[in-house]
């Protein structure tokens, strides 16, 4: 469930991995490795918290990524024929 303070609305780390499609290990290990900058929104709690731009950038790179994987797919069936 969204969290909404100062009118700006926020997501947590479980939302955004089921709306982007994508594993939280993942998400982490990008953070990790500085393929996408990590969130500097956190809960009192010390959890992340995400807007709709740091959605956008996580939608973006998963996308990236699906299509070279999409492209490394079709070049390996068009090599087996």
């Amino acid at each position: 469930m969204p969290i909404v303070m100062k009118d700006q609305t926020y997501y947590r780390t479980a939302e955004v991995c089921k709306m982007v499609g994508l594993g939280r290990s993942t998400l982490l290990r990008w953070f990790r490795s500085g393929i996408i900058k990590d969130t500097s929104h956190m809960d009192r709690r010390g959890w992340r918290l995400f807007t709709e731009a740091d959605i956008k950038r996580i939608e973006d790179e998963a996308h990236k990524v699906n299509q070279k994987k999409l492209v490394k797919v079709r070049t390996s069936d068009f090599l087996n024929r």
